[in-house]
């Protein structure tokens, strides 16, 4: 999600977008960020405080089966097949003339804003209802790091969501709207019959301003690879395969949204967008097409986690660690720091974060969060930055400036290993965690691990 903080202004103009639906009570507007770079179309409403690149430690289980929240009924969870087209007049790119309806797709649209509680942020995007009690397919990127999901539908019914499963490489996830029932499905397309030149309609929560607005344009491209970046409050990159190309516009909070046929069907999700900053770069946003997304949303539902597939919520331990691949601590915390901006001394000193003579602090976000100025003396391990109230770590005794050493007898270093270890864990298993403790005294605790939120 992009961090939107500091960009200056918007620009002026409506950027192609048209007959918006009425709209739902508005949360806060960001700025309108145009640059020429390739990045995902969710929108960050507020910036987290700590640093690029530092990140809750929360894993995905890369092999699990169990699902964390209630599953949904089989009656309701076969992702629809494509529908026979209609002829009702829609709006076009350029000169072509385009036939079908978006009153059918926009009633299946739902608006989803989630709560980042650890990184101090709150974002919003869009989803598509398949099944009428609830289930939604959206971006990955969407929900991703969330501690809450809320979806409103066109009809203004406010539903809590829950996570069914996502796929981070895919970039695909299926949330389930809690007693959810006589929704309406959006209409399936034959994403396989598109075509260069075909014309298409994105549909989503543009600019996060809670309401449907559309974007009409062509298809450009087909079967595309594109490196898309996030950039909330981690960076990264990931590539994405297979990816139809269109000059409509798709902007921040179109994620999870609609690209529509000419017949009126959906035949991708709103997933990139190449947005300008100048006359002389062109529109490019980027959907995956929605025979890809339905089945990953079929793997999901049948429960076939794999290497790429989450079923429920990832384990959670509940601490804070720094982007680095140094399996130096000290290196961890200096990386950390240059990333802040140069701050990190005196957040745990004198008493401001541990309290009164040194004891137990926790965040439940990373609004105050600091590099520690005292950390143990080890050579190896990973660095925790700090730990999160109510977490299995705090539970155990983690404080910020430990090292972890090892969990399960396995040696830890760099977070990276941290992360490998964690990844063939799931919520509900007891750990052994070693660590080694600010004032050098080595530690050993079983950590339960809960379900967090997902990555």
């Amino acid at each position: 999600m992009q961090d939107y903080s500091g960009y200056g202004q918007p620009p002026t103009g409506d950027f192609g977008h048209t007959s918006p639906l009425p709209p739902m009570p508005p949360p806060p507007r960001p700025p309108r960020r145009r640059v020429g770079l390739l990045s995902y179309v969710a929108v960050a409403l507020a910036a987290g405080a700590l640093g690029a690149g530092t990140v809750v430690a929360v894993y995905h289980p890369a092999s699990s089966s169990v699902a964390a929240v209630p599953q949904p009924s089989s009656s309701a969870v076969t992702p629809p097949a494509p529908q026979p087209s209609t002829a009702v007049p829609i709006p076009s790119s350029g000169g072509s003339s385009a036939s079908g309806s978006l009153s059918s797709v926009e009633r299946g649209l739902v608006i989803i804003n989630t709560t980042l509680q650890y990184s101090s942020e709150r974002a919003a995007g869009t989803g598509m209802v398949i099944s009428a009690d609830g289930l939604v397919l959206t971006n990955n990127h969407v929900i991703e790091n969330a501690t809450k999901i809320t979806a409103t539908t066109a009809t203004g019914q406010n539903y809590v969501a829950k996570v069914v499963g996502y796929d981070v490489t895919g970039d695909i996830a299926l949330i389930q709207l809690q007693h959810a029932s006589g929704l309406h499905p959006v209409p399936i397309g034959d994403s396989s019959k598109l075509k260069t030149g075909d014309s298409v309609v994105a549909l989503g929560n543009a600019d996060g301003q809670s309401q449907i607005v559309s974007a009409p344009g062509q298809v450009i491209g087909l079967n595309q690879t594109i490196t898309a970046s996030d950039q909330g409050g981690t960076v990264k990159t990931e590539t994405l395969h297979g990816m139809i190309e269109t000059n409509a516009d798709v902007v921040a909070g179109d994620s999870g949204g609609s690209l529509v046929n000419s017949a009126g069907k959906v035949v991708g999700i709103d997933t990139a967008g190449n947005t300008v900053s100048s006359p002389q770069q062109s529109v490019s946003g980027y959907a995956i097409p929605i025979k890809t997304a339905l089945l990953v949303a079929s793997q999901i539902v049948a429960g076939h986690a794999s290497s790429t597939i989450v079923i429920g919520y990832p384990p959670f331990i509940g601490i804070y660690v720094g982007p680095g691949t140094s399996s130096n601590p000290a290196d961890q915390a200096s990386q950390q720091q240059q990333q802040n901006g140069g701050f990190g001394n005196g957040g745990f000193g004198n008493g401001s974060g541990f309290g009164n003579g040194g004891s137990q602090s926790c965040y439940s976000s990373d609004a105050n969060l600091s590099v520690p100025s005292t950390i143990a003396s080890v050579n190896s391990g990973t660095l925790v930055l700090g730990t999160i109230c109510d977490s299995p770590a705090t539970a155990a005794g983690l404080t910020a400036g430990s090292v972890i050493t090892s969990v399960n007898n396995q040696t830890i270093g760099a977070p990276q290993s941290l992360a490998k270890v964690m990844s063939k864990l799931r919520p509900g298993d007891t750990v052994s965690v070693t660590w080694v403790t600010p004032n050098n005294q080595r530690q050993t605790a079983n950590l339960s691990l809960t379900a967090g939120p997902p990555l």
